[in-house]
């Protein structure tokens, strides 16, 4: 699966179920063109995982929800939930070992630790 690019009106329902990875990038970004193919690549292995990716110029709003402070930035969400969100450029290698710690987790577990913290 190629990466999508996401909007406000498509966020939702590309995010909300199963572990979805959105890159948050910008057209005038360096860090972000060399960013985009290993995002690219790593999309092309994973073909039961949504690859999204946000404008942030395009939709300033998802950007502002998510306090997107810097770009490249990052997030992993599984089942609605936030599992990691960071800045920066990553090598292909950390990203495959981010996708292996998502689908180790107990989303149920995660869950329950989640609302003892709240």
């Amino acid at each position: 699966m190629s990466t999508k690019n996401l909007t406000t009106a498509t966020f939702e329902e590309s995010a909300g179920s199963g572990i979805a990875l959105i890159d948050f990038w910008a057209e005038w970004c360096g860090p972000c063109h060399k960013f985009s193919p290993i995002f690219e690549s790593v999309s092309e292995k994973h073909q039961d995982i949504t690859f999204g990716k946000v404008d942030i110029d395009a939709e300033p709003a998802i950007a502002a929800q998510f306090n997107v402070q810097s770009i490249p930035t990052l997030m992993i969400i599984r089942d609605g939930v936030i599992l990691f969100q960071q800045p920066g450029v990553m090598p292909a290698s950390a990203v495959e070992e981010l996708i292996e710690q998502a689908r180790g987790l107990d989303m149920d577990d995660v869950r329950k630790h989640a609302e003892s913290h709240a």
